[in-house]
């Protein structure tokens, strides 16, 4: 009886019913486990956010450390690889070449110090180096020339002596700073006038002119041993550090051959011994440090060391009387070139008798006198009397004489003993003593008074920074600690 009351009911099952609902689940737990990834990082990263800057800067750290250890390790091999077991002219050994500042003395190495890598520059979109030197292997066969005569206009040159020091009063220092009247010359000096200035321009064969070491009285003494020394020099390069002064640097690049036929001779007076002595340089009982004979000058004769510098750097013929050539470099420089190379390409190849670098920014008297001026390198009214001066001898505002730049920088002097330029630098010693001790400043108007000086190679600065490592930024050296 129920049969016919039945009705079947059909229930479809679909498969996808339950698979929705599944990848439902499955979506939900998925999402769920990226939340506890994020919340997993963002525990990791807060508890130890400090590793990750620690670890990356120790890495650097590291790197720099081992490629300042390279570059130090190389540069002392390219030094001592240059003078291992090489005997001087004086026959001494030198068995290494040390830079002036090393381990243990409490200073900072200049990032300059001991390179010999070449300065190039591009000409004529070809990339050259500054100082055309010969290669090594004919630097050792360079010889200084042996020459008979003057060659120029001027046979010799006569300096002035003192009769008597009666001329020179009042002053209350030594003997030797004793001053003339208000000016700065002293018996060292003489007390060169006007007219006497004017006469020392004259260029004829007999030239006679106050140059320094005017009377026994006058100061910069020497001793005896030194001085001896000094009379064996046939070519030198000198420097000079007065009143504790700037460290000493030692020069690097040398042939064979130059050591053994070059003198290196520091001029110190007895603070920048002591000075020295504070950091652990000391004077070996042979007179040496390193390749430099260090020479210790008494009674400077000036108050200005400023001044005191300039007669080792424009008197070297009357302090090394034998010498036939010179080369002067300031002690903020480090000398890293063959001597002989240096002659044979700024002298010898030219057929020059003195060599000195351009000024690298102005190229006129005028405006070098205002940048002195400025910078207070001068007091403004000596650099006034030293202008007006020039001007009413008629020096033009020209920038370039004979087809070269005015305006020179003497930081490196490369020069041949003659007469003539021995004259040079007496009138040039004796305008910086008048006027002003910025020798920027002088040297132009000497060049042109001077008319028959013609051969002269002024060099490029970059040729200038291929002589020598500027150091005139480095931190100066400070006591040994205890």
């Amino acid at each position: 009886m129920f049969a016919n009351n039945y009705t079947k009911v059909s229930i479809t099952v679909s498969d996808e019913e339950p698979d929705e609902l599944g990848r439902m689940r499955v979506r939900a737990r998925r999402k769920r486990k990226k939340l506890s990834n994020r919340r997993l990082l963002r525990r990791l990263f807060v508890r130890y956010w400090t590793l990750l800057v620690i670890i990356p800067a120790a890495c650097l750290l590291f790197f720099e450390a081992s490629r300042i250890a390279r570059y130090n390790s190389s540069s002392s091999n390219n030094v001592d690889s240059e003078t291992v077991t090489v005997t001087t002219r004086d026959d001494r050994v030198v068995n290494e070449s040390k830079p002036a500042l090393g381990k243990g003395m409490g200073v900072e190495q200049h990032k300059n110090l001991n390179r010999l890598d070449p300065t190039t520059h591009v000409v004529a979109g070809v990339r050259e180096r500054c100082l055309k030197i010969l290669p090594p292997e004919n630097l050792e066969t360079l010889d200084i020339p042996e020459e008979k005569g003057s060659g120029g206009p001027i046979d010799e040159v006569l300096y002035m002596k003192s009769e008597s020091d009666a001329s020179f009063v009042g002053g209350n220092t030594t003997l030797s700073q004793l001053r003339a009247e208000d000016t700065r010359f002293n018996l060292f000096t003489g007390n060169q006038t006007l007219e006497e200035r004017d006469r020392s321009f004259e260029v004829k064969k007999t030239v006679k002119v106050h140059c320094g070491f005017y009377s026994v009285n006058g100061g910069f003494k020497i001793s005896d041993e030194d001085e001896s020394y000094m009379q064996t020099c046939k070519a030198v390069v000198s420097t000079c550090a007065f009143g504790g002064g700037d460290d000493l640097y030692q020069p690097i690049g040398m042939s064979k051959a130059s050591i053994q036929k070059v003198c290196y001779v520091a001029f110190w007076d007895e603070i920048t011994v002591k000075a020295q002595e504070l950091v652990g340089r000391r004077i070996g009982e042979n007179g040496f440090i390193g390749q430099w004979r260090v020479v210790i000058v008494r009674d400077l004769p000036f108050s200005d060391q400023r001044l005191n510098g300039k007669i080792p750097k424009m008197l070297s013929h009357r302090l090394f009387p034998q010498a036939k050539y010179s080369i002067w470099v300031d002690s903020k420089s480090q000398f890293r070139r063959d001597p002989l190379g240096v002659l044979e390409a700024l002298l010898w190849r030219s057929n020059s008798i003195l060599a000195i670098s351009e000024h690298g920014a102005r190229s006129s008297v005028y405006d070098e006198a205002k940048a002195v001026v400025k910078k207070n390198k001068a007091k403004p009214e000596e650099v006034e009397v030293q202008l007006n001066q020039y001007k009413k001898d008629g020096l033009p505002e020209d920038k370039r004489f004979n087809g070269k730049k005015a305006l020179c920088e003497a930081s490196v002097i490369v020069r041949k003993h003659t007469p003539l330029t021995n004259l040079l630098m007496c009138v040039w010693f004796n305008e910086v003593v008048r006027f002003t001790s910025r020798d920027q400043l002088s040297f132009p108007y000497v060049l042109w008074r001077l008319k028959a000086f013609k051969n002269i190679h002024t060099f490029p600065v970059c040729t200038r920074k291929d002589l020598v490592n500027s150091m005139g930024h480095i931190r100066k050296a400070k006591p040994l600690q205890s």
